[in-house]
């Protein structure tokens, strides 16, 4: 699986981050958003990831601007994935 990195936008010292791959078994592109805080950024250290899950009518885009999370994951230094 090639992933494709779409944008990266600073967010509270950390990217915002957009990837598509293509889905072998859906036959159609995906796309995720991941967001690297400052302590990834910045200082390339290993941070614990927490994972959301996008249901049929909440998307990636939806999350990334609505849920505010961003701050809070920079604050703690977590991936969000």
């Amino acid at each position: 699986m090639a992933l494709k990195l779409l944008s990266t936008v600073k967010c509270f010292g950390g990217e915002q981050r957009v990837y598509s791959h293509t889905s072998e078994i859906l036959g159609c592109e995906m796309k995720f958003g991941v967001y690297m805080p400052p302590l990834a950024v910045d200082d390339h250290m290993e941070c614990p990831v927490l994972y959301f899950l996008s249901g049929l009518t909440c998307t990636h885009e939806n999350f990334i601007q609505k849920s505010g999370f961003q701050q809070s994951a920079a604050k703690h230094g977590i991936v969000v994935e």
